[in-house]
């Protein structure tokens, strides 16, 4: 796949080798490394070689083959690390606490009693899903 690349894109930088990493894995598209600020012990990021700000901009290709490579990866931290489970998180845009904008995947390994807080309270919807289902259908 060709790869496009911005300059002044610190995540392009590092994909490509200009910045010095902690790389655990590299194929012709992605590069995944050690997290400089670990959310916990073993937090990786896959980045693409390719620059997308999001998930909305990044091309069908690249989708389709980021998921393996977590597959792949979270195997290997699952193996090496013995956690006891792994997020696998990818987020668009600011409000969902995106602060790079270049799309990356987060492996987070996940250690029991551990202080890492990726939840949310569960509630009753407060709308009528099935309207809800209705209108993002015709979305498509």
């Amino acid at each position: 796949m060709t790869h496009k690349k911005d300059e002044e894109c610190i995540f392009c930088k590092l994909a490509h080798g200009e910045i010095p990493t902690n790389q655990i894995y590299e194929d012709e598209d992605f590069k995944v490394i050690m997290d400089a600020n670990p959310a916990s012990k073993g937090h990786c990021i896959i980045l693409p070689k390719t620059h997308a700000a999001n998930i909305f901009e990044l091309p069908e290709e690249y989708c389709a083959k980021i998921f393996s490579v977590a597959k792949k990866c979270a195997a290997v931290l699952m193996k090496v690390l013995g956690c006891d489970g792994i997020n696998v998180l990818q987020n668009n845009g600011e409000a969902a606490g995106q602060t790079v904008f270049h799309l990356h995947v987060h492996l987070i390994p996940r250690y029991q009693g551990d202080s890492v807080n990726i939840r949310w309270t569960a509630q009753p919807a407060s709308e009528d899903l099935a309207a809800l289902a209705e209108e993002i259908r015709k979305g498509f």
